[in-house]
């Protein structure tokens, strides 16, 4: 693939459309062409009738789903036999607005063989000469949004769509070149879709080993030894039970930081949505500098353990190395623990008693538990060695996965870099 300079379109009359990249066969070809989607396609307007079909409805990001899947129900009703049938090789255009398709979403039906979409949405299949892997990059992009911004005046109506009709969505124009260059640019997208969806299979697998390890490594609810021991700890003293406070250093203490729109500089602080399902902390929002002096007695420090005690209620996280000191808001608890005792606490409070910590939660609003309720709950734990041993195993296990995620993210960064290269910027005028 060769560089040719960053040209891009006006309105019809500017620069030619040609993209930065081009494979070597098509350095010399001459430049793209604005293709509008009627001379491109045709409407799909069969409708399903008689035919016993899944009914199906877009999601921004995902792309088809089964109706039943994405609301718990068929919502066809009598509407269903006036469903559009659309067949694999068709694409159908929601004009359901969404954060990442403010000007609804299109998408390429595969290896579903047919299905009934609602008759709101747009379908349509392209002719000869026009390939269905490039206009469906095209649409990943979100060309057509771009093109379809002007024509929309306000927001969505009552039903949540969009007030686009067909010809103004068939007059979308799209950058489009030879036939061949069209299906180099699809097989070469093609080809770092396999490695994402591969990278994306890996990361779900570690996750799976992960969670039934836990299962594992920890006793399940009603039990008080564990069902898989490390070999040097099978002779090993049983497990016994302890109140969680009596495993801490310090007491288990509340966050006490009003969360809001602060100055975004100062000390980081740390508030419940800002937990997820791993184990060590990685994203921090930030606080003033005198917001931060003012609630000292709320820091948390690395190795120390965050407890979610609303909202996401019972997920809790360490504090890495690396992080700097920060506050806790309201709705968080600190834990401080002894020697390695941090990782394996957070694995346990968000495994196997999580279920637990959700019977004694109480509230009509959200859920919420008390710091006495949480300072009460009874865990049973090894010596302090298998404590450790556990806590390095699950900490390596994560240092994996997050490493396979960082792999993951830099194959879609790469691919969202390539298309900007082997696709034409439109100026701004066009879109």
């Amino acid at each position: 693939m060769s560089s040719k300079g960053n040209s891009s379109a006006g309105d019809g009359g500017g620069a030619a459309l040609v993209p930065t990249l081009r494979f070597p066969e098509f350095q010399d070809a001459p430049a793209w062409k604005l293709v509008s989607l009627r001379k491109a396609s045709v409407p799909v307007e069969e409708r399903v009738g008689e035919r016993e079909l899944t009914p199906v409805s877009i999601s921004a990001g995902i792309g088809f789903v089964p109706q039943a899947e994405k609301f718990g129900r068929d919502i066809s009703g009598n509407q269903y036999q006036r469903y559009t049938l659309v067949r694999d090789g068709d694409f159908v255009f929601n004009k359901g607005n969404s954060l990442k398709f403010p000007q609804g979403c299109i998408y390429l039906l595969q290896d579903w063989g047919e299905v009934a979409a609602p008759n709101v949405f747009i379908a349509f299949r392209l002719k000869d000469g026009y390939a269905n892997g490039f206009f469906q990059n095209c649409f990943e992009q979100n060309q057509h949004g771009k093109r379809l911004q002007r024509h929309i005046t306000s927001g969505a109506r009552s039903n949540g769509l969009l007030n686009i009709s067909k010809e103004t969505f068939f007059g979308v124009e799209i950058a489009t070149p030879s036939l061949p260059e069209q299906q180099k640019i699809a097989d070469c997208l093609d080809s770092v879709d396999v490695l994402i969806a591969a990278q994306e299979r890996k990361v779900e697998a570690l996750g799976v080993h992960k969670k039934g390890l836990m299962q594992q490594l920890f006793p399940q609810e009603g039990e008080t030894q564990p069902r898989l021991r490390f070999p040097q700890f099978k002779g090993a003293k049983p497990w016994k039970p302890f109140k969680l406070e009596e495993l801490c250093t310090a007491k288990i203490s509340y966050g006490i930081v009003q969360a809001g729109p602060h100055v975004p500089e100062g000390m980081p602080y740390i508030k419940s949505t800002d937990l997820n399902s791993e184990l060590q902390l990685a994203r921090l929002s930030r606080t003033s500098d005198e917001i931060a002096r003012k609630y000292r007695r709320s820091e948390v420090l690395p190795g120390d353990l965050v407890f979610s005690l609303r909202g996401n209620i019972g997920v809790s996280q360490i504090v890495p190395k690396g992080i700097p000191v920060a506050n806790l808001t309201q709705g968080t608890a600190r834990i401080r623990t002894r020697g390695p005792a941090g990782y394996y606490l957070a694995a346990l409070l968000s495994r196997p008693v999580h279920d637990r910590i959700l019977a004694v939660s109480k509230g009509s609003t959200f859920q919420e538990i008390s710091l006495e309720e949480l300072r009460a709950i009874t865990l049973c734990c090894p010596e302090i060695d298998e404590q450790r041993r556990i806590a390095d195993c699950l900490s390596s296990l994560n240092d994996l996965i997050a490493a396979e995620n960082q792999k993951l993210d830099t194959l879609k960064t790469h691919k969202k870099g390539l298309m900007q290269q082997i696709f034409p910027r439109v100026g701004e005028r066009d879109a």
